[in-house]
This record gives structure tokens, sequence and C-alpha cells, in this order.
């Protein structure tokens, strides 16, 4: 260390069996490129039976191999980080930075205010100074009743913060901390302020869902509050001026809990909206957020959380400052990135909704080459590398706090009127927002390119995933959401891959190679679409008509395929499980892997190129958290929802049908004809993938054919699926 004697305060650890895992790698790719020597040295002459077949293929296992490689990015170096936030309180706890938390909603009817101000209280209690800690809500709807909320939130706050820090409280969510802890578990000393506090909280609740059902706000509440004026009668969401209110000012002695402690800052803001100015979004959001809390607070890091991902951790805060603190690596830092972790997913992850291959295994992969990406929600950043400010080596960001001193009533009206001109449709204009400074324009997943161009400044990341979650939310409970999801999620990434700011071109030299084939993984998870549809069709139509593609079971070529196949899928089913995966969750993993691949993978590369060319706009949808009664149930039960009339569910369904109708036909024309074991010889690695594919639809199969309830598949769908699926077979049977 430059320093003697200097203990840091943090540290990385390199993950265990690293050696180990590079040479079992190694012999995979030995493995792929013996397929590709296969396929190349066995093609068959013009004229001959499953040419086309045996080159599509080939063109097919070679992109395969080529992701393969990308994909090592992100498991040839992980490391894992450890703070010790005691050396941080003994050096910084009077010198804390002030931390601005930005929540973010857009649509009080799919993000329901009462999951919102929940999401607002965990925040509210961080186990941090409450003077250097300010909250903002941003709410793109411009709901009164996402208001109303807010303003039921900030007086149930004066109990709740006092209570959690009293009895430090996990997790810090109300609705998240009475539905875990029993009253059985309260200690009698705890027992009275519990049922107190619950009671508080459930009259909080009674009143926001009143107003809710109602759709409005009473002539009663509404004269209380002054606040309620802002809002033009004749005004829309997507028509009004900028609405911003300061609710809970923390430098105002005013501003008090019921002990009488100080409480952190709560603003709610509603961004002017214009049908004339397009709004951006999110990141249109994010900006002004970022410019309106500089005039209030100005917290030198700002933290993003979504509405419906409430804090689990409540120093999660102080795990941040010992990376950005640190005296010896922390001036490199620009931002801290959390993993996203769910509350609601089924024990066997029906949807694979957790992502935790992701979070467990490649995050911390990517760390190990500068950082991981920015995700867009969990995420602290330096105020000023968000700004666009560029890493100096030797330069430094004081993060100090410095007291301003304590504002009255007439300042805090004051800062009101003099902040809502930075959250104008027309203050960006001629600016850079949107392009050097805040998050960039023009991009469905904006996180994700800001991350990236923050890195290709010289700024670095740390992805830190502590033993206890910092972040809970909720994910999709129902295939229609989580493909939708996916299929923006894709759609972004490959925008970003052919964009100025692609890491093919954009990042080389700007970050470590690593990291750039790990920003590449994901920008080509579009591009697996093709590959995957011709592998999931082709072998199947083929063994329908007798036709070998692939090695034959005494052939000493199988055994490169046969090594590849087990020894992925061998690692995939490890890594799997010790991520704290089941066995049922594995098979629901490689299942949503091939839903997404043929169906949001292909619709959001389709869509990529027709945006490219002109001839359509990207949209931004947002994933709805309510969902009917039967549809929980469905979701509780791990009972798969196909109850929409998605255009994705017709081409799943196809495919299913597609692959069952070929199975099923080689089975009586080898029955009736030389036998199944002549013909498992024959074309083994065929009738495998075709099975595993049939195995994989299952749910389809009973949701086209067995079930009775509202989630099994619409009768449209399975009828359009039937004949193209039962065309395509009858076509290639009898015409090629």
């Amino acid at each position: 260390m430059g320093n003697e004697g200097y203990l840091p305060l943090f540290e990385t650890r390199r993950a265990k069996g690293t050696v180990l895992y590079r040479v079992f790698a190694a012999s995979i790719f030995a493995g792929i490129c013996l397929i590709w020597v296969y396929r190349l040295s066995h093609i068959p002459k013009a004229g001959e039976d499953g040419r086309y077949g045996w080159i599509g293929l080939l063109g097919a296992e070679i992109w395969f191999g080529f992701y393969w490689l990308l994909t090592q990015a992100s498991r040839w170096n992980r490391v894992y980080r450890y703070t010790f936030k005691d050396r941080l309180s003994q050096r910084y706890e009077n010198e804390l930075p002030g931390v601005d938390v930005f929540v973010c909603t857009a649509d009080p009817t799919i993000e329901p205010p009462m999951m919102v101000i929940n999401t607002v209280l965990s925040v509210m209690a961080y186990d941090y100074p409450p003077e250097k800690l300010s909250v903002y809500l941003s709410d793109d709807g411009g709901s009164e009743l996402t208001y109303y909320a807010l303003l039921e939130a900030a007086e149930f706050a004066k109990h709740w913060i006092p209570y959690c820090k009293r009895y430090k409280v996990e997790p810090r969510s109300p609705a998240a901390y009475f539905v875990t802890v029993s009253a059985d578990a309260i200690d009698d000393d705890q027992a009275k302020d519990f049922w107190v506090t619950k009671k508080s909280y459930k009259e909080m609740e009674n009143q926001i869902q009143n107003a809710v059902k109602l759709g409005r706000i009473s002539e009663e509440v509404r004269s209380k509050c002054k606040g309620f004026s802002q809002w033009d009668p004749n005004s829309s969401r997507r028509d009004h001026d900028t609405i911003l209110q300061i609710l809970i000012d923390g430098r105002n002695p005013n501003s008090r809990d019921v002990e009488g402690c100080v409480l952190p800052t709560l603003v709610y803001l509603a961004r002017e909206k214009r049908p004339q100015h397009h709004h951006k979004f999110k990141a249109g959001a994010m900006n002004a957020l970022i410019r309106v809390s500089s005039n209030i607070s100005n917290g030198q890091v700002i933290l993003n959380v979504d509405c419906d991902m409430y804090s689990n951790n409540s120093i999660a805060i102080r795990d941040v400052l010992c990376f950005f603190m640190d005296e010896e690596e922390g001036q490199e830092v620009a931002f801290v990135q959390f993993p996203q972790n769910f509350e609601n997913i089924t024990k066997n992850d029906l949807y694979s909704n957790s992502l935790r291959v992701i979070y467990e295994v490649e995050f911390h992969g990517l760390d190990g080459y500068g950082g991981t990406l920015y995700v867009g929600s969990g995420c602290f950043h330096r105020r000023e590398t968000l700004c666009g400010r560029k890493f100096i080596k030797g330069s430094k960001i004081d993060m100090k706090w410095e007291f301003s001193g304590q504002r009255e009533e007439s300042r805090i009206h004051e800062l009101e009127e003099n902040s809502r001109s930075l959250a104008s449709c027309t203050f960006e204009e001629n600016t850079q927002w949107g392009k050097e400074m805040g998050l960039k324009y023009g991009c469905p997943v904006e996180d994700v390119i800001t991350g990236l161009s923050i890195q290709c400044r010289g700024w670095k990341s740390v992805y830190c995933n502590p033993s206890r979650k910092a972040f809970l939310g909720v994910a999709p409970t129902t295939l229609t959401q989580t493909l939708v999801q996916h299929k923006r999620w894709t759609e972004g990434n490959f925008q970003i891959l052919l964009s100025k700011y692609s890491p093919a071109w954009y990042a080389h030299g700007k970050i470590s190679f690593g990291l750039q084939l790990g920003y590449c993984c994901y920008c080509f998870w579009c591009s697996n679409s093709l590959a995957t549809l011709f592998y999931s069709i082709v072998p199947s139509l083929y063994l329908l008509k007798g036709i070998s593609l692939f090695p034959q079971v005494w052939s000493p070529w199988l055994i490169p395929f046969a090594y590849v196949i087990v020894s992925k899928y061998t690692r995939s089913f490890v890594e799997f499980l010790g991520c704290g995966g089941t066995i049922l969750g594995w098979w629901n993993d490689q299942r949503i892997w091939l839903y997404k691949r043929t169906s949001s993978y292909l619709f959001a590369f389709i869509d990529t190129i027709l945006n490219s060319l002109g001839y359509s706009d990207t949209a931004f949808v947002i994933t709805s958290k309510v969902d009917d009664e039967d549809v929980s149930e469905r979701y509780k039960k791990e009972v798969m929802e196909f109850g929409d009339s998605s255009p994705m569910f017709t081409v799943l369904a196809t495919l299913a049908i597609l692959n069952l109708y070929c199975f099923l036909g080689f089975l009586n024309k080898a029955i009736s004809g030389e036998g199944i074991a002549e013909a498992y010889e024959k074309m083994p690695l065929q009738i495998l993938l075709c099975g595993v594919l049939v195995l994989l639809n299952l749910p389809l199969y009973q949701a086209l054919y067995l079930r009775k309830d509202k989630g099994k598949m619409p009768s449209s769908v399975a009828f359009k699926s039937m004949a193209f699926a039962v065309s395509a077979c009858i076509c290639f049977q009898y015409l090629y």
C-alpha cells in the first residue's frame, strides 16, 4: 500500500477454483472447434439430402461457439467485494456525504401508490444521519392519488422512522415488515410500540386505498393541503405544469419526528409534460431529478431505485461509502451497483425472473474487469460523474459533508419556485442533457448505455452483493409480462450495439477488453434468436424425413458433440444450484431460455432492424405490478399463464406443435419401418434434441389441449399455431 499502516475500507477477493474453471472452459472450446471441423469436413455434396440443413447448422454452431466465447468474459475473472463499515465509522462518521435518493413511478394504476410509498418509507428509514438524507419521488403520472399517498407517508414517517431505529427493524418497508414479523416474536418491551405502529400503518393504508377506489381526492382532504392547488382541473397526465412540493425539509427546525429528531428531506416532483415535447421516459425523469435535487439538497451521492424495489438493508449506504471513500481506490469508482432481487419469486422460479446466474456469477465476473453494468435500479452514483465529469488520475472529489445552515418556511417556498423551471419541458433545449450530462436518451435501456459512457470516460464501477440483499422488488407474475420485459431489455441492448456507443468499437481502448466482451454478451442477446430458431425447427423436420444431420451413434465424431453438450449443461446445472436454485428451477430456467430466444429476442431483433430503417419507433413499456386474483393464485401454484392473445405465444405454440408432430411422426415411422433401435443409431442427437424440446414444452401442450382455466392458450392462438405447424411439416415432408 502507498500509506504505511493504511487499512482499506474494502477488499477484493478472487473466486475460488478460477484456474480449474479456465482449464475446463478450454476443454469445452476444444470440443467446439472439433464440431466446427466435423461440419466443414462432412458437408453433403450438391444434390445430396440434407445439404442445406447441414450448412444452416454449421452457421448456427459457429454462432453458438462465438457467443459461448463471449460469455466466458463474465466467468474468467470473478471477484467478490467485502466492506469494513466499522473503519468507515471510525474515520468519517461526522463527515459522511449527503445522499439523494430518487424513486421513480409513472402510472398509479399499474404501480399502486401503496407500493410506491412503502419503497419511499424504506429509504427514508436508512441507518444514516437524517439531515444528510433526501428522498425524491418522481411521479411521471402526475397523479393526485400518488401525491396524497406521499402526504400520508410523510406523516406516518414521523412514527415509523424512530420505531425502526429504536428496534433496529429489518426490512424497513412497513408492508414487508408487518408481513414477515410475527407479533409472537416481538419482545414485551416492543409489543406496545409494535401494535400502535401497525395500527397507524393500517389506518394510513385504508385512507389511501379508499382514495384509490374512488379515483379522486375528497374535498375535505383537498382543503386541508394547499399542495393540491398545483393541479389544474384542465390538465392531464400528458399535459401539465411542473408540480413540485417539499413535503419535509430536513433543514427546517420544524421538521421533526415524534421523538424530536430530524427527519430526512422528502420532495414530490411531477415534471412538466406537454404533448408537443417528447418526455424521454425514465431517463427524462431522472435528469429532471438530478437538476432539481442539485438546487434543494445537492447530495454528493445519488441512489436511484424503482418504485417497486424497497430497501431491505438499512446499512447499504455505508457499504457504498466504503467504496467511494476508500483513500487508495475509491477515487476511481463512479457508481456502485447492487443486484435486483425479488420477494415474490416462487420456489422453483417459474419464469426464471430471479436472473440468479447473472447476478450471482456473471456480474461478479464483469466486476473483475473494472466494473459491472448500471442496470437502472439499486445503483449509487457520484453526482459529478453522472453529470459528465471525466476521470483524471490524481484528482480527487471531496465527499465530506458541509452543513449549509437551517432553512425557514419562507425560504422553502422560494426554493420550490426557483426549482420548478429546472423540470420544465424546454430546459434541456440546446444543452448537453441527455447527451454528455445525465442519463442518455434514445434507448430503451438508458441505464446500460449511461453506465457504459461513464466507464468510457475512465471511471470504474463496483458490484456490491452483500449477504443481506440491499433491495427487494416485484418480479413479473405472468409469462407475457416476462417476455415483454425481456423484449425491451434485449431491444435496448441491441440498439446500443448498432449505435455510435457500441461496446464493439466505441468502448475499444477505453475500457478493459474483458469488460468490452461482457457488454457485447448482452448486446448480442437478440442475435441468438436466429440460430436458436433454426436449431429448434430444422433438425426436427429432418428427423421427420429420416435424414441425419449429426454423427451416428458409433461415429467417433459423436464424442465432441457429447462432451460439449454434457459439459455445458453439467456446468449450467451445478452453477444454478450453487446460486441457490432448485433442480426444477433449473429446468424452468432452460424452458424460459428457449421461450425468450424464440419470441422476445426474435421480436426485439425484428423491431430493432425496422427501427434502424425508420419503419418503427421505440416504445417504453412499463411492466404491470398488479394482477387479478386468479392470475396470482396460478402463479403461487407455479402454473404458467398463457391467457393473452400475444403474437409471441403464436410463435411459441407453433414451435411446440411442430416439434411434437415431428417427434410423433418419427416414432410412427420408426415403429412401422426400420425400428426404434436402428433409427436411434442413425440419428441419436436429433432424437434427443426433438425429445428435449417436446419435454420443455409440456406446459404449452397443457395450455393448448388440457386446461380449462383462464390461463389456457386462447383458441385463436391455438388454431393459428396448429395451422402453421402442421402446414410446415406437411410441406417439408412432401415438397422437400
